[in-house]
């Protein structure tokens, strides 16, 4: 049903959006994730469903634009001295898993029988992973920052880096002639290597400037309009050598990651990349040739089990490697072993030099598709039925508590807030047993001598093992508010004799503790955010006595309004009411404090504005 008249992009429009809104939403209710639904979408209104749209190579090319912005957006996260230091992880792990890849497959494919040169480069095509979904999947999860995302970050982006070399080494595999008035390989390689530089070159030289120029119009939309130009333009330069354009994006986002311009570009940016990756992922939906499957299905079943199940087995001698934490083998594993977007452009082009012919093209091409709609789906199953096993497997190497202890302190959970407590003790001479449910940072802070025991602090027979029936104190500090109050609740029905002490991560997890009777809560932000307040005050004039005291006396106030709040705090309106009223109250007696100040000493230094103390902002 696609349209040809000047209605046309109103029709697509409706179908994709409306395709979007419902399946997106409906796949996440069913806790599959956004890229499942994006997926399902595409097949639903694709030339194999509704055939809504019956073209979708129509649209990809505009698709392929998110994944051009979201490797934009990552280069902006990476500073040039960081991404120097992941040099060796992207040159090392990269070409194993390149390398590694492609010689597993096209060694099984020769010893199929298939010409070396047509394992080759089906080799090649099949090695390549999504960066889109790759990418995409540690961003929903926020897992960029993990080892398991730098490894498939480094990983996508050497995968990327070997578009240069892979599509100049195409023509010279042709089995049948090229047309010669073609350039050859290696020029084509020599052009695009002269534009990389151009990019770099100019991207340093010229892009900040001509942003501070851009900037100095206070024109928001234009500032916008530059940010797209910046991208679009990068990634012509990189179509036109017929390199990947998402790496040339990149690399621009990579130079402007140190510039003052770089929150501003992230925040322009960051809605066209959602909409376009999505209807990326739509396209590669529509785009599954579902007839060749059908055709052969035992034939594509087998392709597709068989090229993830030995990129699979190299990633996890990889993972093993590297090393990777073994609860995020999985994840790295997954999203590296699909087939991916790049495979498609060596196909084609492989095609179209006669180094492949069209039904072994095709096949690949329905098999990579395929292997990306189902890694979604096995992510799924792995969080289901893997990881926790593998989350159970990770703890036996951590001591867990097996024999009494006798300790008169005992601190539920080391993290960041635990952890102070406990160098505070030890620092006094003050011995503490530790519980912690994490296994990694129990076998972290071992190393440096702590008393640390693997263990769930809401277990009774854990706190009894860790002496809790002796112990005078005992300090939670546990991350979760629900989990903390399990704890306080156990304490205070079994260990009468201990005193608590904990942590409040805000007025809510505050208010449970005091119901609780727990007389010794801190809020873990509150000291800190005062200091940060006495600097700010001492910056603006006032001595750092003064700053102290006030610092003080706001948070006397604070804590006797949580007192005087506590009663009331299922009582919506009169919660508020004494609220606003306990902070006039604060401002209207420092109000008149500093007007008394201003009287007595009208001449000894800087003092705040009379007009600015009467304000009501």
């Amino acid at each position: 049903m696609d349209s040809a008249d000047g209605h046309g992009w109103l029709h697509l429009s409706l179908v994709y959006l409306g395709a979007a809104v419902v399946a997106v939403p409906l796949s996440r209710l069913l806790g599959l994730g956004a890229i499942i639904g994006y997926l399902g979408a595409g097949i639903a209104i694709g030339p194999w469903g509704l055939q809504l749209v019956t073209s979708p190579q129509a649209i990809l090319g505009i698709a392929e634009f998110g994944v051009v912005l979201m490797l934009f957006l990552v280069g902006l996260e990476l500073e040039p001295r960081r991404l120097w230091s992941l040099r060796r992880p992207i040159f090392g792990w990269g070409s194993v898993q390149l390398l590694g890849s492609t010689a597993l497959m096209g060694g099984v494919g020769w010893a199929l029988g298939q010409d070396w040169r047509l394992t080759l480069m089906g080799g090649l095509a099949l090695s390549m992973s999504s960066t889109a979904i790759g990418l995409g999947v540690l961003s929903e999860r926020n897992l960029m920052a993990t080892t398991s995302g730098q490894g498939v970050l480094s990983v996508s982006l050497f995968q990327d880096m070997a578009a240069i070399p892979i599509l100049a080494l195409i023509p010279l595999l042709a089995l049948a002639p090229a047309d010669p008035s073609q350039a050859s390989g290696w020029w084509g390689a020599a052009k695009a290597l002269a534009v990389v530089a151009s990019i770099i070159l100019g991207g340093r030289l010229l892009l900040r400037p001509a942003l501070r120029w851009i900037a100095r119009s206070k024109t928001p939309e234009i500032f916008t309009a530059a940010a797209l130009l910046l991208v679009v333009a990068t990634a012509a330069l990189m179509h036109s050598v017929g390199l990947s354009m998402a790496l040339g994006a990149f690399l621009a986002g990579v130079l402007l990651a140190e510039s003052e311009y770089r929150r501003e570009l992230e925040t322009d940016l960051e809605p066209f990349k959602g909409l376009l990756l999505g209807l990326f992922f739509i396209a590669v939906g529509m785009g599954i040739d579902f007839a060749i499957i059908w055709q052969q299905p035992g034939l594509v079943l087998g392709l597709v089990l068989g090229f993830v199940a030995l990129k699979a087995l190299l990633l996890w001698g990889m993972a093993r490697w590297m090393p990777q934490p073994l609860a995020e083998r999985p994840v790295f594993i997954i999203l590296l072993a699909q087939g991916g977007e790049f495979g498609f452009v060596v196909l084609q082009a492989a095609q179209g030099s006669g180094a492949m012919a069209a039904e072994p093209a095709a096949l690949l091409t329905a098999t990579i598709a395929l292997s990306m709609v189902l890694t979604p789906l096995l992510l799924v199953i792995t969080d289901r039925l893997v990881a926790p096993r593998l989350r159970q497997r990770a703890t036996p190497a951590v001591k867990a508590l097996d024999e009494p202890q006798d300790a008169p302190v005992i601190i539920c959970g080391f993290g960041r807030y635990g952890q102070i407590i406990g160098r505070l003790l030890s620092a006094n001479g003050l011995s503490a047993t530790v519980l912690d449910h994490d296994a990694e940072q129990i076998e972290v802070v071992r190393r440096f001598g702590w008393k640390a025991f693997y263990g769930d602090a809401t277990r009774l027979d854990l706190l009894r093992m860790a002496g809790a029936e002796q112990a005078r104190v005992i300090v939670v500090a546990v991350d979760d508010v629900e989990q903390s109050l399990a704890v306080v609740d156990l304490a205070r029905q079994h260990f009468a004799q201990a005193t608590l002490v904990a942590r409040a991560r805000n007025a809510q997890h505050w208010y449970g503790l005091h119901a609780r009777g727990v007389a010794y809560i801190e809020r873990e932000t509150l000291d800190s955010a005062l200091m940060s307040g006495r600097s700010v005050m001492e910056l603006m004039g006032w001595s750092p006595s003064e700053a102290r005291n006030q610092a003080m006396r706001f948070r006397q106030h604070n804590i006797e309004l949580l007192h005087q709040l506590a009663p009331h705090r299922n009582d919506s309106q009169r919660f508020i009411a004494l609220s606003k009223q306990g902070r006039q109250q604060l401002e209207e007696l420092w109000e008149r404090e500093r007007a008394d100040e201003l009287r007595k000493q009208p001449q000894t230094g800087w003092q705040p504005d009379p007009d600015e103390l009467s304000s009501t902002d």
